[in-house]
């Protein structure tokens, strides 16, 4: 008779057939990681989750993606003198975006041959180099490797992160950047894709929301979330290397809410089941906006040719609006340099406004634009401090920006005589009319002291300082909130805006309601005259509401009355008008 096994046996047995579970749950990825909360491991790559792959693969320019941990720009790798022309030549770099498109069509394309000539005649030519890593341009520049640099003007205090101490001082004064020219605005080409549920910013807090920091990306969501009365700290910043990382990763992973990308991934991922768009650049078209720097000590030895190229530059913009034989030309010279299909250049070109001489005038001259540079400058700074990723000492806007180039050509007829190519004709609506049409994609919170049954927002009134009578503003601060107002609706110039007065409920039972309603709608009123006298905006962009005291503005602390005496800006998009 056969000796029965023992219990060894039995034993191997068992831890074998559990190794194979184990095993095969492993490779099912049926415990892969989904985001979670908190910042993922940098290492983990998360498994698509829609049933159909071919499609999930389709709507975005990647499918993989890394997550990466907070953390600054790195140190500048190291400053030199920069690089001698060869051949009068400058090289200038770039990016992909169709921002850039000016240059290489005034160029004919990314080598040197074309002769650009400064005003005295004097001949130099313009190499045009790729380095789309903002990091590696950044130490590329730095190291003298190139003449010219390129950014969004808010990622230029990241970058001088790494040029100054903590105090502002210079660290090598030739490296310091000189800003001449704004190329354009981002139109379209960045976005904030979120699922379906998110109906506006507000929706986003306590939520995941992935994007590349230290980029364009991080702005926008940044300005965003403080708009709409979030602080950063209340969504979940989740990071990856580049914005279409991004887009991969919220196509992806179910618990990530929202997205910030660029285009097409964006408007592909709108389109699938379960998502929407929130805001593109192309309702907030004043928000982004490219530029060139020269180094410092290149600007000082060759000024001339700095004006030839902004010049030529301008040239190119009117050829590009005006000649579609020219943007075609153009399409072709991006596709090669950017190795992309001719007919995807072509369809990058509406992602920018390029902005001509009268733009540029009113972003670097103009003090009372309020889209204007150093508006963005100050926005930027702020913002980037509140998360730590700035941590010198704000450097004057002036120190970094020189009008010097647009200010001259002022006076010559061929730039004087141009016009802003960005103005926004609006059709008048009501508030029914446009709150019926589209939900908001943000609500700006501020408050106005108004005096007591006035709707001035400059009444004065007479206190006693110190035993003398001053008279003085009764709210010293109402120009700074109408400039906040202000720039919302300059950096929102495509969306419409609903100016809500409301008022405390501190004479319920003593005034009729009706009077009170009254009075909120004429505070709202004040507030959009003041808007347009002061920053020249266009009146239909505004529409006006009194709520009076029906709607607190916390539901669960109805009767307090500072909090309810308030102004509210409503942003709906561009896509409802």
């Amino acid at each position: 008779m056969a000796e029965k096994p023992k219990s060894t046996f039995y034993l191997v047995v068992a831890v074998v057939i559990i190794g194979l579970v184990v095993f095969a749950l492993y490779r099912s990825d049926l415990f892969a990681p989904k985001g979670g909360e908190g910042q993922p491991p940098e290492d983990i790559t998360a498994p698509p989750i829609l049933e159909d792959e071919a499609y999930n693969a389709a709507l975005t320019t990647v499918q993989e993606w890394q997550f990466v941990p907070t953390e600054r720009l790195p140190e500048v790798r190291g400053t030199s003198a920069y690089r001698p022309l060869e051949n009068n030549t400058i090289r200038f770099a770039l990016n992909v975006w169709a921002g850039w498109a000016p240059i290489i069509l005034a160029n004919e394309g990314f080598q040197a041959g074309h002769v650009w000539r400064t005003p005295a005649g004097e001949e130099f030519r313009v190499e045009l180099v790729l380095i789309d890593d903002p990091v590696a341009m950044r130490d590329a520049y730095a190291a003298g490797e190139v003449h010219v640099g390129w950014a969004t003007l808010d990622m230029v205090p990241l970058f001088l992160e790494g040029f100054v101490d903590s105090s502002g001082t210079p660290r090598d004064s030739r490296v310091m950047p000189r800003i001449y020219q704004q190329i354009d605005w981002s139109n379209g080409g960045d976005g904030i894709i979120v699922r379906e549920s998110i109906r506006t910013v507000s929706d986003l807090r306590g939520r995941q929301v992935v994007l590349a920091q230290n980029s364009p990306s991080q702005y926008f969501l940044l300005n965003m979330l403080v708009y709409g009365g979030l602080q950063p700290h209340e969504v979940q910043m989740v990071f990856t290397q580049d914005a279409f990382q991004a887009a991969a990763a919220f196509n992806a992973q179910s618990d990530i809410a929202a997205a910030v990308s660029w285009a097409p991934d964006i408007y592909n991922l709108a389109e699938a089941p379960g998502n929407r768009m929130l805001v593109t650049t192309q309702t907030a078209n004043r928000l982004i906006a490219d530029v060139w720097f020269a180094r410092a000590d290149f600007a000082r030895d060759h000024q001339s040719i700095l004006e030839g190229l902004v010049r030529g530059i301008f040239d190119s913009m009117e050829l590009l609006y005006e000649d579609e034989a020219q943007r075609r030309r153009c399409a072709e010279l991006m596709a090669a340099g950017y190795n992309l299909p001719v007919d995807e250049a072509l369809g990058m070109m509406g992602d920018a406004h390029w902005t001509n001489w009268a733009e540029n005038y009113q972003f670097l001259v103009n003090r009372n634009n309020p889209t204007g540079f150093q508006r963005v400058w100050d926005q930027a700074y702020s913002l980037y401090r509140r998360i730590g990723s700035v941590t010198h000492t704000q450097i004057p806007f002036d120190q970094v920006m020189d009008f010097s180039i647009i200010q001259q050509l002022g006076q010559d007829p061929r730039y004087a005589n141009q016009v802003d190519r960005y103005q926004v004709q609006f059709t008048p609506r009501t508030v029914n009319e446009i709150t019926a049409a589209e939900s908001p994609i943000l609500t700006q919170t501020v408050s106005i002291n108004f005096y007591p049954n006035s709707w001035d927002l400059h009444h004065r009134v007479v206190r006693q300082v110190e035993g003398r009578s001053v008279e003085e503003l009764y709210d010293p601060n109402v120009e700074h909130v109408l400039e906040e107002i202000a720039r919302l609706a300059g950096e929102f110039g495509l969306a419409q805006i609903v100016i809500s007065g409301h008022t405390d409920s501190s004479m319920r039972g003593q005034v009729p309601e009706n009077l009170v309603v009254e009075l909120s709608e004429r505070r709202a009123n004040a507030v959009r005259d003041a808007l347009v006298q002061q920053y020249q905006l266009d009146p239909n962009q505004f529409a006006v509401r009194g709520a009076g005291w029906s709607e607190p503005a916390d539901r669960n602390d109805p009767f307090n009355h500072a909090k309810n005496r308030r102004v509210e800006a409503a942003v709906y998009p561009a896509e409802g008008m």
